[in-house]
């Protein structure tokens, strides 16, 4: 038995049945036995740049002979630490932003609504609290993420976290509009969005859906907060997918991509317009931070882990393959399980169930993901009854191939 609390597991069914991963390469992982398994997930979204880059672990281990780190609250920096927040800003959606870290995507979350309610409040509008979220949104599990998530299981059980927000359907700039118009305008702080949805089942939207749902929460004097957790550092097929989208973002949250996930860092880009408060000569101290805000040694491995991002030009390769990630998923579609391949911005993808089958099975989404599995790939059911399918973006076009044998073998059996 375990004494390991797993995230999102039900234990009585994990404990005892555990799958150890022991290393990976590239696009692979093997686990305690020996057996190799392509990731279709890239982990949880974040391994970008593959496994087993000796750079990164050669920048920690250049950095933790120096000093692991110190904190940073006050005047406290560090070399890495300043080095990266200048390095982001470069690749900022907006000119100018500023960049504060945490360590993760939930973290980021929680500093973002913090920080539009803070802002509003020393502007002189306090009573902008409401935050807009969208249906099949996932914002992390911290407080602001749990009360913004749009997957209400992921609510359930909790009672009250933070008030006011409100829901509204992912894909429909009218129902904003009438969201706002029924909050008022003026009480609006922010609109939570994804630029692709992703946990919520990978749900691109079209970029009209984008710009419009921006110009309608600028017109209400709201912040427009883009959670690039997931579709942040070369996954979109841009360094931002807000770049990609030219969407000027009041604020970002990213993660995952930041490090490919070697060590957990997190935090916001904050445009010019949202720091301008607190970083005026008479401003007043912004209570909100962590113990490892700007880790000196995770910082050392973003570093190292854009160098290669940037060397390897992983971006524009995830934008080239994204037809090719398509194109490939396309045969899925003759399985009878199989309704609708959801793809098209960079390496990001779902393989949808059909809604009968998942009617009358509601788990046949975690028997397949179990079944591809055993099959020698690994993906990951997610909301809405379909597969998750985001690579690391140095995959092949072989491998690829070899990703969706993996799933149609698996989703065959599983049938």
């Amino acid at each position: 038995m375990t004494s390991f609390w797993h995230p999102f597991a039900a234990m009585g069914a994990v404990a005892g049945h555990e799958l150890t991963i022991t290393r990976g390469e590239g696009v692979y992982v093997w686990d305690s036995e020996g057996n190799r398994y392509l990731d279709g997930t890239a982990g949880l979204w974040f391994t970008n740049i593959g496994y087993g880059r000796p750079e990164i672990a050669e920048a920690v281990q250049a950095q933790m002979a120096k000093i692991a780190t110190y904190h940073t609250f006050g005047d406290y920096t560090h070399e890495p630490t300043t080095q990266l927040a200048e390095r982001i800003a470069s690749l900022a959606p907006v000119p100018n932003s500023k960049v504060f870290f945490g360590s993760g995507g939930s973290d980021a979350v929680d500093t973002a609504g913090k920080l539009a309610r803070r802002y509003f409040h020393e502007i002189g509008q306090p009573e902008r609290t409401v935050f807009i979220f969208r249906d099949w949104a996932y914002h992390g599990m911290h407080g602001f993420g749990t009360s913004v998530a749009g997957l209400s299981p992921n609510r359930e059980g909790y009672g009250p976290m933070i008030d006011d927000v409100v829901g509204v359907p992912y894909d429909s700039a009218e129902a904003l509009q009438a969201a706002v118009d029924e909050i008022g305008a003026h009480r609006v702080a922010a609109l939570f969005s994804e630029p692709v949805i992703g946990a919520g089942g990978v749900r691109p939207v079209p970029e009209t859906y984008l710009k419009e749902s921006r110009r309608i929460i600028r017109e209400a004097g709201a912040l427009y907060i883009a959670d690039e957790v997931i579709t942040g550092f070369g996954r979109a097929g841009d360094w931002f997918a807000s770049n990609r989208f030219s969407l000027e973002p009041d604020i970002v949250t990213f993660a995952k991509g930041v490090t490919s996930g070697y060590l957990p860092l997190g935090g916001v880009i904050a445009s010019p317009n949202v720091a301008a408060p607190f970083w005026a000569a008479d401003s007043p101290m912004w209570r909100h931070g962590y113990t490892y805000s700007g880790h000196a040694t995770v910082c050392a491995a973003g570093l190292a882990n854009l160098d290669i991002i940037e060397k390897e030009k992983l971006p524009q390769r995830a934008l080239e393959l994204e037809t090719v990630l398509t194109e490939t998923l396309q045969p899925l579609l003759e399985l009878d399980a199989v309704t609708e391949i959801r793809s098209g911005v960079g390496l990001m993808a779902a393989i949808q169930f059909d809604p009968q089958l998942l009617a009358d099975d509601p788990n046949f989404a975690a028997k397949a993901n179990a079944s591809v599995r055993d099959h020698g790939v690994l993906t990951r059911a997610i909301a809405g009854g379909g597969l998750q399918i985001s690579p690391p973006l140095v995959i092949t076009e072989a491998e690829l191939d070899e990703l969706v044998a993996g799933h149609r073998a698996g989703i065959e059996a599983a049938s």
